[in-house]
């Protein structure tokens, strides 16, 4: 087969650290070659919206929304425990919070507010990689980290509200589906199988090798410190990642209403 995939993913670790060994020649890919392009979860959102690439990373919340034009892959995805997204808010405020910062309408941390702090009444689409700085500026009464942004929120004037990912866990017992990995539905059935295994593949060699694409990795990430792409990459790939499982397709489940 040889086939080339318009690919798209985050810049962030754990899709860096995933998709390393398909994009870097390190596995036999198949026969299929890839243009990736690297853009924010939200953009990745829109861009599925629009059908624009044949596999692409997005957040699992947008899911109904393009599950005619995509299908979803087995591996690949962001779902664990203890990895949700942090609510946070200025050290020095004390008032409810009303008026927030999310990282984006689509993705599953504007979705885990809505069901899990519904008195919460505006939220504000932002860049992701902005919003810690906007909510230190008092533009927000608090924002929704994402990515590296949780690990590195306690450097700023910032304190931690809730932890989305264990209230999403507190209410439903399940681990939280941040992210997934979707094929288009245009793809013939046969380069969407190759698609997976040779995903999976890149995943089992990142495990086995962990820093054979650290300088990848870095050149795309918005923190460098090695402490911190290490502690994003434990807690956003793991066995999940290879395969979803039964409990993992429960959890898209819950979040979605979908039934796979």
């Amino acid at each position: 087969m040889s086939k080339t995939i318009r690919l798209a993913i985050s810049p962030c670790p754990n899709d860096t650290f995933m998709f390393d060994a398909m994009l870097n020649g390190r596995i036999d890919t198949e026969g299929l070659s890839f243009e990736v392009d690297y853009l924010d979860i939200e953009q990745l959102n829109g861009a599925a919206l629009d059908a624009k690439y044949d596999v692409s990373k997005c957040s699992t919340a947008l899911l109904p929304a393009i599950i005619a034009k995509y299908t979803l892959l087995d591996s690949g995805s962001a779902l664990g425990r203890g990895n949700g997204p942090l609510l946070v808010c200025r050290k020095d405020f004390g008032a409810p919070l009303r008026r927030i910062a999310v990282p984006g309408e689509h993705t599953t941390a504007n979705r885990l507010i809505i069901r899990l702090f519904d008195e919460i009444e505006e939220r504000h689409p932002l860049l992701f990689s902005t919003i810690a700085e906007a909510v230190e500026r008092g533009d927000y009464d608090g924002g929704v980290l994402i990515h590296e942004g949780r690990f590195v929120y306690h450097k700023r004037n910032l304190r931690l509200v809730a932890d989305l990912g264990l209230e999403w866990e507190r209410v439903t017992g399940l681990p939280l589906p941040l992210g997934s990995i979707v094929a288009s539905r245009t793809l013939e059935g046969d380069v969407v199988a190759t698609v997976e295994r040779v995903l999976r593949r890149s995943i089992e060699y990142a495990f086995a090798h962990p820093m054979a694409s650290r300088d990848y990795v870095k050149n795309h990430a918005q923190e460098l410190d090695d402490a911190v792409i290490e502690s994003h990459i434990k807690l956003f790939v793991n066995d999940y990642s290879l395969a979803l499982g039964t409990e993992g397709r429960r959890a898209i489940a819950e979040l979605t209403g979908l039934m796979l």
